[in-house]
């Protein structure tokens, strides 16, 4: 007998199993960096792939610095629950743990000659990203980290003047990162100065700093700097490899489905291809509009300042490891790792940069 009241109660049941089955989760992650920057950009780009590879149960947000908490505030904004998810560069929290600075921004190349290719692999193969997990429990906060975009090596600087030396540099008052490599310019004499991105080109036009360093050619062009310094450097020591990451609240990430967690993890490992990628022909764009149309003078970077800044870089290192266990377990495995890849590796690159610069001379 047909029964309306019947087909009607299972129609809902029905709807209620498809509308579970289809149930979409949006995880707002707010950058420290404002909207319009090229790591917001690839944020954008990895989004896109998660949503895709879980057909759209699992969506990102981007929101822009700022929108909820402050900028120093997004971790622990996150840990609380606050808001589901932050994008930064790991070293933003080495007040929170001294490693922060060997997964974020391993000085010097962790003083072992890491490079930013170097560093994904010992990330993915040589035990990295499990001390990387380790991190955030080190750190005593209820986040999932997953690195998305390595970076390197960023530029020395920003100039007034040429610097043919050390002494030259030492002039000036230099915007620097936070942490150990901007202590490290300070142990070798130069007026180290810490700000955030927003502010350099401020402080270059007020004359509170006289030479600074953000990153790249894009991202420096973008800021403007080539607007009152003409005088560029592109080899620098001081963050050979940077890397921004995602954190999500571990309850959060907890409570989603093993695919959309596969999908996280996936859609990262590309991440970190995509950028590397991206950043290439983006700061070779960026460099070329620099020097024909902005007047911007491209340099070598003065011999004495690779000697001096790797050797201080390796004292604060090693202070930091005589201090702290969990440092030294991570600096412990960078080394082992350097001293079976790099040899190869360096030896490789040399026959890359020799080519390359066989072909940038020629353009001269």
């Amino acid at each position: 007998m047909f029964n309306l009241k019947t087909v009607t109660t299972g129609a809902a049941a029905l709807a209620l199993m498809a509308s579970a089955a289809f149930a979409e989760t949006v995880i707002r992650v707010q950058s420290v960096i404002p909207a319009q920057a090229d790591e917001v950009t690839m944020l954008k780009d990895f989004a896109e792939d998660v949503a895709a590879l879980t057909n759209g149960s699992l969506k990102i947000e981007v929101l822009p610095a700022g929108a909820v908490v402050g900028v120093s505030e997004t971790l622990d904004a996150v840990d609380s629950g606050l808001i589901e998810g932050g994008f930064a560069w790991t070293h933003y929290w080495s007040g929170k743990h001294p490693a922060a600075m060997l997964f974020g921004s391993p000085v010097a190349g962790a003083g072992v000659g890491i490079d930013n290719i170097a560093f994904v692999s010992w990330f993915q193969y040589g035990g990295g990203k499990e001390l990387y997990d380790e991190l955030w429990n080190e750190m005593g906060v209820n986040v999932k980290g997953f690195m998305l975009q390595p970076v390197g090596p960023e530029a020395l600087g920003w100039f007034k003047e040429p610097i043919n030396s050390m002494e030259d540099f030492r002039k000036y008052r230099f915007r620097t990162p936070p942490g150990i490599p901007g202590q490290t310019y300070k142990d070798i004499g130069v007026a180290s100065v810490a700000m955030g991105g927003g502010d350099i080109l401020p402080a270059l036009e007020k004359g509170t700093i006289d030479a600074a360093e953000w990153c790249c050619p894009k991202p420096d062009s973008v800021f403007g700097f080539q607007k009152v310094l003409k005088h560029y450097y592109l080899q620098g020591l001081h963050q050979v490899v940077v890397n921004a990451d995602l954190y999500i609240n571990g309850d959060v990430y907890n409570a989603l489905t093993p695919l959309e967690q596969k999908a996280l993890e996936v859609a990262a490992n590309a991440s970190l291809s995509k950028s590397m990628s991206y950043r290439i022909y983006e700061n070779g764009k960026a460099l070329k509009d620099l020097t024909e149309n902005h007047g911007v003078i491209l340099h070598d970077t003065p011999t004495d300042y690779f000697s001096q800044y790797m050797e201080a870089a390796k004292a604060s290192l090693q202070k930091n490891a005589d201090e702290n266990e969990f440092f030294a377990k991570v600096w412990n495995s960078q080394k082992a790792f350097a001293e079976v890849a790099v040899p190869f590796w360096a030896g490789a690159q040399t026959s890359n940069a020799n080519l390359g610069k066989a072909f940038a001379d020629s353009l001269k």
